[in-house]
């Protein structure tokens, strides 16, 4: 079962951008073109774009709206997943309207999962949740929260719910190219049967390759950030060890 790769757009003030473990101030810009970042990526051979709103992640409600728009006119009939201040129903389905294929609740999953579950539901195979992990504890609000619900029993939590994946963020990892944190991001996928995405630290061709590895114990995809970036990881070399 190949592993589907997910080149990432971190929205903040309309530009591209990478954070280090989810810290705003430690920020490096790297395109004021978010739709031509995009545009790159589908010639590159990707399948899917996965874009955050920073920005919105942190004030609870779309921020970069128009840079969103912008990708989904850039890359037409490319599937993108979106995630970031999406807080209510109103807003889920303004952006599946707009073209997004699949919206990512995290900090509304934690703090109001009955309109998480009452998403998955509504919306079948087009909601998956962002658990974002510190030192195995879930974390919200763009990150600046640790709650006291660990990441194991958020995801238990939303066995029954439909969700169609799991993000997995190691925040600790992220952003600092210092290798997929794959036991944590394993035992999750063992854990649940709702397919897991990785995220955070992927920092060269072996993770993409040790993910594809164990791909059949339920890891559907991992999102490719700062490495695709900073030049470390080929596409061409990603998508074939991917597949």
């Amino acid at each position: 079962m190949p592993l589907t790769l997910y080149p990432a757009i971190d929205l903040k003030g309309g530009q591209v951008v990478r954070l280090q473990r989810g810290e705003m101030d430690r920020a490096t810009t790297y395109s004021d073109d978010p739709a031509a970042q995009a545009a790159r990526f589908r010639a590159s051979g990707f399948g899917w774009v996965h874009v955050v709103d920073l920005d919105g992640a942190f004030a609870g409600k779309p921020a970069n709206a128009a840079a969103v728009r912008a990708i989904l006119g850039a890359v037409p009939g490319m599937p993108v997943q979106l995630g970031g201040g999406i807080r209510s129903m109103a807003t889920l389905e303004a952006w599946l309207e707009a073209g997004v294929t699949r919206v990512i609740l995290g900090s509304a999953a934690v703090k109001d999962p009955d309109f998480a579950r009452a998403a998955c539901r509504a919306h079948p195979g087009r909601v998956a949740l962002g658990i974002d992990a510190k030192g195995g504890m879930v974390a919200t609000e763009g990150w600046a929260e640790v709650s006291s619900l660990s990441a194991l029993d958020l995801a238990r939590a939303f066995e029954d719910a439909g969700a169609a994946a799991i993000i997995y963020t190691d925040i600790d990892r992220d952003g600092m190219l210092g290798g997929v944190n794959l036991d944590a991001t394993l035992a999750l996928a063992r854990a649940v049967s709702i397919p897991v995405v990785a995220s955070g630290g992927v920092a060269s061709i072996d993770d993409v390759t040790a993910l594809a590895a164990v791909a059949r114990d339920g890891i559907e995809g991992v999102i490719i950030g700062r490495a695709l970036y900073d030049g470390r990881i080929d596409p061409a070399a990603a998508l074939a060890a991917a597949a």
